[in-house]
């Protein structure tokens, strides 16, 4: 059995690649309308990080302000994750039903009003609004990398980077500017939570003409998928990427706080996390170029496991002065485990309708097992009163990723197979 030796094979993955009939290319005339098209279509991608970090950066401020408590703040920063698994399944059926322009269309409104919402100075709207924009998220999440597949088959590595960097974007400008734009606002909590609506609703009517330009046309799912939820090295990539997943929104949800306990301001706690998220864009875009070019993906998968967590340790425990250095190493091994994930379900899958399938096991399964992450973390800090106990879960979490990474990077397919329905 071989693999593919050549980046440019591992594809985006279609969540609609069931659907009869085939969606069809949207094509539209001009240079200049293809440019607004694919510029839609990334800035789309912008917003569906930022709710993860905006609220992180200003969690001492939250508790503060709303008299919120050690679990309620961490009910807060997990919540939006198991929206994330909840909601996911949701989307195909979605996009079937009414059209994936028209269902892009009601994600961006649906984080636009929910990110608003958290700004009423209300815990339950601050809830209330999280979970919305948590379940509009994993209905784009799912969306996003088959209509950037789909309409610009022509461009997909190009593309693929800008939708990579600007999911990346959004996470760091979040965690890095927030508090700068309270500070901006007088000290606003509630406009600084708001903020970020804005830019969701400027692409949402952006996007509007790309929905009134394409017609929308019930589709049926002509597929299914047998055999899947029985497979052993299934379930072994679907734990890698909830695991993985897991560090990646303790980071998202918690690095902030951490930092400003051990002593570093907002403002600066922000710019570290900032940069090590946009390490993670870059590292997202090299690893699946080194991924495969070996035999299979053990190796790589359990070292950016090392680094992931290595590195967060050493951002709890080592020298302030050394924080930067242990953010970069960080970004390098989240972003590169984030990209390998996504990788090994394309590589272990022989079609597009079980890739489809099993990228749908891995965000169900894998968002609600990676909710545990940042809730635990919450929990510790609340019952300890610091964030120390934190590098226990941390290393749990990294050698759990490290085992399912080593079992899922196998050259071995996954054994279901695809019928028409």
């Amino acid at each position: 059995m071989t693999l593919p030796n050549d980046p440019a094979a591992i594809d985006l993955i279609d969540a609609e690649a069931d659907s009869v009939p085939a969606p069809e290319p949207h094509r539209p005339k001009g240079t200049a309308a293809r440019i607004l098209l694919g510029a839609s279509l990334v800035l789309i991608a912008f917003n569906l990080r930022a709710v993860f970090s905006s609220a992180s950066a200003l969690l001492p401020e939250i508790r503060d302000v709303l008299g919120l408590s050690p679990t309620g703040a961490s009910l807060l920063t997990t919540l939006p994750v198991v929206c994330l698994g909840l909601f996911s399944p949701l989307a195909p059926k979605l996009a079937q039903r009414i059209g994936t322009e028209r269902t892009l269309l009601a994600v961006i409104l649906l984080v636009a009003f929910g990110t608003a919402l958290r700004g009423l100075s209300s815990i339950p709207l601050l809830f209330f609004g999280t979970a919305l924009a948590g379940g509009a998220i994993a209905v784009g999440n799912v969306l996003l990398p088959g209509l950037v597949k789909r309409d610009f088959a022509d461009r997909a590595a190009l593309m693929t980077g800008c939708y990579t960097m600007a999911l990346c974007a959004g996470a760091a400008g979040a965690a890095g500017l927030t508090l700068p734009i309270e500070h901006a606002l007088g000290g606003s909590l509630d406009g600084a939570l708001a903020a970020w609506s804005l830019p969701a609703l400027l692409v949402a009517l952006l996007w509007l003409p790309q929905v009134l330009a394409t017609r929308s046309q019930a589709k049926r799912a002509g597929f299914r998928v047998e055999g899947l939820w029985r497979d052993r090295l299934a379930w072994q990539v679907t734990l890698f990427m909830g695991l993985q997943s897991a560090l990646a929104y303790c980071v998202f949800g918690w690095l902030v706080p951490i930092l400003r306990e051990r002593g570093l301001d907002g403002v600066t706690a922000g710019a570290i996390v900032s940069m090590s998220v946009m390490v993670q864009a870059a590292a997202c875009l090299v690893a699946p170029h080194i991924a495969v070019r070996g035999k299979d993906q053990r190796l790589i998968n359990v070292t950016l496991c090392g680094f992931a967590v290595v590195a967060l340790l050493g951002l709890l425990f080592a020298p302030l002065w050394s924080v930067w250095i242990w953010a970069v190493l960080q970004g390098i091994g989240q972003g590169g485990l984030i990209a390998v994930a996504m990788t090994v379900i394309v590589l272990r899958t022989r079609d597009p309708h079980v890739a489809a399938h099993l990228s749908g096991m891995a965000q169900c399964v894998g968002y609600l097992l990676a909710a545990i992450g940042p809730l635990v973390v919450g929990l510790i800090r609340g019952w300890t009163g610091s964030f120390a106990w934190s590098a226990v879960l941390f290393v749990l979490l990294g050698l759990g990723a490290g085992i399912n990474g080593w079992f899922a990077g196998r050259a071995l397919y996954v054994n279901a197979r695809t019928v028409e329905a």
